[in-house]
């Protein structure tokens, strides 16, 4: 007779454990990829590339809050997603100062240097998108999660597209371009992220917060 409870147990905890295995490794990839991104965007003056890094640190934090709460009820889950969302406009809000400080000097950006890294970062990003892609409908935890790799995946694409314009035009203003469009990408996300957390929150019984799993 409680067989059935032990199934589902059971998938329950294999379910949370695939979670946290590709949580834990696209956690990797994105401190690696912000870590080279930076020194990248920095050697290169390229504010787009220091964007795109800003988005790995981002992400970074989102994936370790997301492993914290992984397995814990959906409040947990919810509030972890409302931290993310912040974490996302804090970013995009920081990104717009970093840009109009720029524009106070004379940027130069290496064109070469931002394709080549943004290439980079596109193949792990992409590795990540495909192993958070088969979690994206799980809860508001994995969702929020698999909005930042799909970001990634955008943001760098932009850069490489910047850094053909740079090189073609001569001039910095697609490097200032594409760091724009990556606050906006912040902050859609953050939007998205926010009023998502707020639905299941507003959804969840307060009696069910201590519940494993729910």
């Amino acid at each position: 007779m409680s067989s059935g409870c032990c199934d589902v147990d059971t998938v329950d905890q294999l379910a949370t454990a695939g979670r946290r295995k590709t949580l834990y490794v696209v956690l990797w990839i994105n401190l690696l990829m912000f870590a080279a991104e930076l020194g990248a965007g920095i050697w290169a003056d390229s504010k787009a590339l220091m964007a795109d890094s800003a988005d790995n640190l981002g992400d970074s934090l989102v994936y370790a809050i997301s492993l914290f709460v992984v397995a814990r009820s959906v409040r947990w889950r919810a509030g972890a997603a409302f931290m993310k969302g912040l974490i996302q406009l804090t970013f995009g809000l920081g990104l717009i100062l970093t840009i109009i400080a720029s524009l106070l000097g004379e940027p130069q950006p290496i064109g070469l240097a931002m394709m080549a890294v943004a290439g980079v970062a596109l193949v792990g990003n992409l590795v990540c998108f495909g192993l958070l892609m088969k979690h994206r409908g799980e809860d508001v935890n994995m969702r929020s999660v698999w909005l930042c790799s799909r970001n990634d995946v955008i943001g760098n694409v932009g850069v490489i597209i910047s850094g053909v314009l740079v090189i073609w035009l001569d001039s910095y203003w697609p490097d200032l371009i594409a760091a724009s469009l990556v606050a906006v990408v912040f902050l859609h996300t953050a939007y998205e992220v926010l009023r998502d957390a707020g639905r299941s929150w507003r959804s969840e019984p307060h009696t069910h917060f201590g519940r494993r799993g729910d």
